[in-house]
């Protein structure tokens, strides 16, 4: 029976792992992401479909995390591969949208719009750069944000039907 209690407390926490950040930044970083890649997930997916992605992906990509460091101690906390996943699903559902940031030219700053693919695809670079570095670049679950990343494009793949279904119905 303890044993039964120690596995179902460590399941739970790849869950409230979610919840936790390590710091401000980790928090505000992922709101970030959350925001951009968060809300036209959202919109196209619907509620309830949106709220499973996050936590179902989030609980593998935690677990993804902790296999990944090898040592059964280790803490994982935060919800970046649930938002790696939210990117991954965003790029399979709006796999030719833009995305706008600024750019400082000097005194100048410059609004560019470039393909999300482009973005997303230096972004999951630097996530594979960054884990096979390893923590040298500290204690950051990198392969969380890979394994979030893949599970949330498959996600994508997966939900495009019930997309279609939505706009079909007005719903999106």
């Amino acid at each position: 029976m303890a044993t039964l209690l120690q596995r179902l407390r460590w399941t739970a926490s790849l869950f409230t792992a979610l919840m936790i950040h390590a710091d401000w930044s980790h928090l505000v970083g992922n709101l970030l992401f959350l925001l951009i890649f968060g809300m036209p997930s959202e919109r196209a997916l619907g509620g309830l479909r949106f709220l499973a992605l996050f936590v179902v992906v989030g609980v593998l990509a935690n677990l993804v995390g902790v296999v990944a460091l090898e040592n059964p101690r280790a803490a994982v906390v935060g919800c970046s591969g649930a938002v790696s996943g939210l990117i991954g699903a965003y790029l399979a559902l709006f796999p030719r949208s833009k995305l706008g940031f600024v750019v400082p030219l000097g005194v100048v700053l410059e609004f560019v719009r470039t393909p999300a693919s482009v973005m997303i695809g230096i972004w999951a670079l630097l996530q594979i750069g960054f884990t096979l570095i390893g923590p040298g670049l500290g204690a950051v679950a990198w392969a969380a944000h890979i394994g979030g990343f893949l599970l949330g494009l498959l996600w994508g793949v997966l939900s495009r039907p019930a997309v279609a279904r939505r706009l079909r119905r007005g719903m999106v």
